[in-house]
């Protein structure tokens, strides 16, 4: 079962995403099928800029709280922003994008949390 930490981190990230009004959001735990991560979170935003403004809330978010990224990959294109922090991955897409690539499909295996479930398990 995904670590407190890594809990946090993904209520963090999905608020940050919400705050720019991100959509449709996933939460997919992976911890069972991956080493890679605990959570892959998915989320869509319109254009190039809600995209970046996206991965910019939840990196600053995220460093505000003692979790800085261990990688980020796309920022400047916007088309598909990763940030990698360790046990929580962020997926940013355009819409288009997050089409094509199918990340949902292509982990699911994983199990799909609700942020409901993520609050609970945050304990807020």
């Amino acid at each position: 079962m995904a670590d407190h930490t890594a809990n946090k981190m993904a209520k963090l990230a999905c608020d940050a995403l919400l705050e720019k009004k991100a959509e449709d959001i996933k939460i997919i735990n992976i911890e069972k099928v991956s080493v890679l991560a605990d959570y892959f979170i998915i989320a869509s935003g319109t254009n190039h800029k809600q995209v970046q403004a996206m991965a910019d809330n939840v990196e600053e978010v995220l460093g505000k709280a003692g979790f800085p990224p261990k990688q980020i990959e796309g920022y400047r294109t916007a088309n598909w922003v990763l940030l990698d922090y360790g046990d929580v991955i962020v997926h940013v897409f355009d819409t288009e994008n997050r089409l094509f690539y199918d990340l949902e499909r292509i982990w699911r295996d994983g199990k799909d949390i609700s942020i409901e479930e993520l609050n609970e398990k945050t304990g807020e």
